[in-house]
């Protein structure tokens, strides 16, 4: 049978119908025109030998990705961006800030400050 259609990678080269997907039975067959495709299946698929080469990374990489992520986070203690507001418990002049919408639409969004020097939290209602 000669070939109509395109050869397209997962389309029947003769009745242009999908093939079923690639089992590990060998070969395909079309459900349309019956046909079976098994020693060109590379070829009806557009598949070819691939080689590919995993590198993966080495414990001293991942030990110092670690430590890297642990000095970071010490770094950036703040729990959101920092304004100047006076901590009332400890009288520190900068506050971290997070703000959520708790309440209704049409009412204001709640603001949770965060002292950046002694963790103390407290809640605003705008």
């Amino acid at each position: 049978m000669s070939n109509t259609f395109e050869k397209i990678p997962g389309f029947c080269p003769d009745c242009g119908s999908i093939l079923p997907p690639l089992r590990n039975t060998g070969g395909v067959t079309c459900y349309a025109c019956s046909r079976q495709f098994l020693a060109d299946i590379n070829e009806v698929f557009g598949m070819s030998h691939v080689k590919y080469t995993i590198h993966f990374n080495s414990r001293q990489a991942k030990e110092k990705d670690i430590k890297d992520d642990k000095k970071r986070k010490d770094e950036e203690d703040d729990e959101g961006p920092v304004v100047e507001r006076k901590c009332p418990k400890c009288g520190n002049e900068k506050m971290s800030y997070a703000t959520l919408q708790l309440r209704s639409a049409d009412e204001g969004q709640t603001v949770f400050y965060t002292c950046t020097k002694c963790k103390f939290k407290e809640t605003e209602n705008s």
